[in-house]
């Protein structure tokens, strides 16, 4: 167990995971990560359960300060982290010592960027879940964003097992799509071919407007029949919304659970992490797919990470064959050295 210190917040910090399920009857939102493939990958090089709670970090990182030996991975957007000022690369476990900083210094690429811990951070559960939902001001830590001077306690100590410099191997690193897939409906019945055609060939942007709940889109004008208003029905992740006003809303995380606009189409699972990652001014087109196509791309992305975490396993066992551990103290500082035989 350790202490991680908010030194500076960043723009939008959360403790996150994969969401609260099986509540929207209630009328909860699910919340949880933006992008649910970087928050897996992240847990699954760590040996966490891939539902480990973890820190979404918005365009601007924070400063945090480590009390323990941690080992952490960053995934997702490259919003360039800095451990004691020096560059650390994504997607690689590293280790943090007492004492040492974790900054960020700036947006190169994407939109989030997400920290994993060993054991992930101690948040109490709201309703089964550590997300953050913040409309509701519940989960996470006390339902809001993370501010400086708050103090997060991460649940586990490093384990043996875990090696610094593990790196993610370059086929399952993510890869950026302008084209986002969708599967049409459940209401494209309500517009007219027109409508349909713009939606398929227009590009849009992502506004000033995006948040959690939705991103709001700017572009073409996509046509009604007659209205856009229907008896309001459940809203799944990514539904796209066409109110009145003729421009998409791609519905997220934070969405409410039922809405009275038609919905012109879903974004498929697999590319909800791409639209995670856009941030406002960037492009996104959208590509029809069918529903087989969306379910066989969701069991080859399934089958990948089932495939890194035996990866990461099997390294894991390896690496205990050749490597030995030693708490070496230095000017009252505890350090852990891992020494590998080399043959």
């Amino acid at each position: 167990m350790g202490i991680i210190q908010i030194k500076q917040a960043g723009m939008l910090t959360t403790v996150q995971d994969l969401g609260r399920w099986g509540f929207g009857r209630f009328g909860m939102p699910v919340a949880g990560v933006m992008d649910e493939y970087a928050a897996r990958v992240a847990n699954i090089l760590l040996e966490n359960d891939e539902n480990t709670s973890v820190l979404e970090i918005t365009l601007m990182g924070p400063t945090l300060v480590f009390d323990a030996e941690t080992a952490f991975v960053i995934g997702g957007g490259d919003l360039q982290p800095r451990l004691n000022n020096a560059p650390i690369a994504l997607w690689t476990i590293q280790y943090a010592h007492e004492g040492d900083t974790l900054s960020f210094a700036g947006l190169k690429s994407g939109c989030r960027a997400y920290l994993a811990v060993t054991g992930g951070f101690q948040v109490e559960a709201v309703m089964g879940s550590a997300s953050t939902y913040l409309r509701g001001k519940l989960g996470g830590y006390d339902g809001r964003a993370l501010k400086a001077g708050d103090v997060l306690t991460t649940s586990q100590a490093v384990s043996q097992k875990i090696l610094p410099g593990l790196a993610l191997p370059l086929e399952y690193l993510p890869q950026e799509r302008e084209a986002i897939r969708v599967i049409l409906g459940p209401q494209d019945d309500a517009f007219t071919q027109k409508g349909i055609d713009t939606f398929l060939s227009a590009t849009y942007t992502v506004t000033n407007e995006a948040d959690r709940m939705g991103y709001r889109l700017d572009g073409p004008k996509i046509e009604h029949k007659s209205g856009a208003d229907i008896i309001s029905d459940g809203i799944a992740s990514g539904a796209i919304q066409v109110p009145a006003h003729g421009t998409p809303i791609i519905m997220l995380a934070d969405r409410q659970t039922t809405g009275g606009y038609t919905k012109i189409a879903n974004v498929i699972s697999v590319d909800l992490p791409c639209v995670a990652q856009k941030k406002p001014g960037d492009a996104i087109r959208f590509e029809q797919v069918t529903v087989q196509e969306a379910q066989r791309l969701y069991r080859e992305r399934e089958q990948r990470l089932e495939q890194l975490q035996q990866f990461v396993r099997q390294h894991a066992e390896q690496s205990l064959q050749r490597i030995s551990h030693y708490i070496v103290t230095i000017n009252g500082q505890q350090h852990h050295v891992c020494v590998e035989e080399v043959v």
